[in-house]
């Protein structure tokens, strides 16, 4: 690590002398990146050079470099962090994985990165790598490494950084259910991340730092819930749930929230913008004031040269592949957050209906697709597969099984069970049709279960077993899906499902998004 980790009193005393009556950091911050280094469409999928050019895009990492330069440049204090999932959804991750999120974060000198759950996508090892190349630490405060010594070396709860004279601590935290949610492996156990927070604030406090930035991948709900329990904390920097705050249309909240004295940020997703926040300390390192804004990086933001000319080259392996034309489609085929995390969308259908449709003559009559699996839309025109690959980039695989009808039940049930909370786990089906009411008591949100039989929708029999296509990630037990794992005749290895789904869009050109109503929110 290039930073001095705290050890003991003496290593983190505070340096002698009077203290400023004032002392103002802007925090520069940015989460869930996703390894879009280049441009996004308006609707966070692939941006076409042309509409770039237009003035049509936002984001990438050459308009990131230039945002944190401009940031800098106007001569206050900054810190640059990250709150997680550097990891995973474009072509980048699948032939670099954590190369290219290092060389990039190091490149634009970031300070320190929370773990986040994408970042366990492909096992302990390809973080630990990732973490060796990092020049930052990499925090995970609510984890027990002690059977993942390689990692354990090289992730550590908690930070000091040093700012004009002071001390500003750092504490990450990743989402308790990383096991779920990614491939963290057995030997990484996850702990509450309030008691494993207050225990780092409490030590930092204790050792005479007296800013506290927490950098949390729990999601914006869960981390306004935190900053009413946790004592000590000053920032929080969030990052899972793709909040956006400000003064923005669709916005959650102002920027920051303030819950207390403790200001709360977070700036959506996929480097679109730069947060910004100016955070003043009184002589006792209380938060006197937090102002700021998240920063749009639209058109109006030039592009760094150098930068633009790396992504070039390191994009230059994914042109023949990204570029070939698969489909057109009739108009957006929406695969947004807000939709597929809530009920039926466009996009969950499409999948869905692509993975049923594979497998239909194998005596499978329901698909499950997971709403987190969808991770952009497509725009209508010409569909590309490196777009239908940024709307897959798991590299999942379908995985076909039989359970039986209160199974099928089961699986809705978990699926229903944190839509308030925008979890990926919510069920877009095909061959299936449900209600729900997420105000309902637990076991008994879904109802009015059908199931396409022979022809005819007719309704789900508990006791009857069922054959039921879903992805890889889900049958093992992704997403909280625990009661597929033991699922009978359970086949792991078919097709890649960004494939599968090409294909069925190839079939059908130009294909024409739907809503079928085969969801119903109550």
């Amino acid at each position: 690590m290039k930073v001095t980790l705290l050890a003991s009193a003496a290593v983190i005393a505070l340096a002698a002398g009077a203290a400023r009556a004032e002392f103002a950091l802007t925090i520069l911050h940015t989460n869930d990146f996703h390894d879009r280094f280049e441009p996004i469409s308006k609707s966070d999928s692939t941006c076409a050079p042309e509409d770039n050019a237009a003035g049509g895009c936002f984001g990438g990492i050459a308009r990131l470099v230039t945002a944190v330069a401009e940031a800098r440049a106007k001569g206050d204090e900054t810190l640059l962090v990250d709150a997680g999932d550097q990891f995973q959804g474009s072509l980048f991750y699948a032939r670099y994985r954590g190369q290219l999120a290092a060389e990039f974060l190091n490149a634009l000198g970031y300070e320190a990165m929370a773990v986040g759950n994408h970042e366990f996508d492909d096992g302990p090892a390809v973080l630990t790598e990732f973490a060796r190349q990092l020049s930052a630490p990499l925090l995970m405060a609510n984890a027990d490494l002690t059977a993942e010594p390689a990692l354990r070396d090289e992730v550590v709860k908690a930070a000091v950084i040093e700012k004009a004279g002071e001390k500003i601590g750092l504490v990450g935290l990743a989402p308790l259910d990383t096991a779920d949610l990614a491939s963290p492996g057995p030997n990484v156990i996850f702990t509450e991340p309030v008691q494993a927070a207050q225990a780092e604030i409490d030590r930092l406090t204790a050792e005479g730092v007296t800013k506290i930035v927490l950098l949390s991948h729990l999601g914006h709900e869960a981390d306004l819930r935190i900053a009413s329990v946790l004592t000590g904390v000053d920032v929080i920097v969030g990052g899972h749930s793709h909040t956006l705050l400000g003064q923005f249309d669709g916005a959650a909240g102002p920027y920051p929230v303030m819950v207390g004295k403790v200001a709360i940020v977070t700036a959506y997703a996929y480097g679109k913008y730069l947060g910004e926040l100016t955070v003043t300390f009184d002589d006792a390192g209380e938060v006197i004031r937090a102002e700021g804004a998240p920063r749009l990086l639209d058109a109006s933001v030039a592009e760094d040269a150098a930068t633009l000319a790396r992504v070039k080259d390191l994009a230059a392996p994914l042109e023949e592949l990204r570029a070939r034309v698969v489909a057109e489609t009739a108009a957006e085929i929406d695969g947004s957050r807000e939709s597929c995390r809530s009920g039926e969308c466009a996009m969950g259908n499409l999948v869905a209906d692509a993975m049923l449709d594979r497998v239909k003559d194998q005596g499978i009559a329901i698909a499950i697709a997971n709403g987190g699996g969808l991770r952009a839309s497509i725009d209508q025109g010409p569909v590309s597969m490196g777009e239908v690959l940024t709307v897959l980039p798991f590299q999942n695989t379908l995985s076909t099984f039989r359970i039986s009808g209160q199974t099928v039940l089961a699986a809705l049930e978990n699926g229903v069970s944190q839509v308030e909370e925008g979890a990926g786990r919510f069920p877009q089906v095909a061959g299936l049709t449900y209600a729900f009411d997420p105000a309902a008591p637990a076991g008994a949100r879904v109802s009015d279960v059908q199931v396409m039989v022979d022809g005819g929708w007719q309704p789900l029999d508990p006791a009857a077993t069922y054959g039921v296509v879903s992805n890889n990630y889900v049958r093992q037990g992704g997403d909280g899906y625990a009661m597929l794992v033991q699922a009978a005749d359970a086949y792991d290895f078919g097709p890649d499902l960004a494939e599968v789904t090409a294909e069925y869009l190839a079939a059908r050109t130009p294909y024409s998004p739907v809503i079928k109503g085969h969801i119903t929110r109550r």
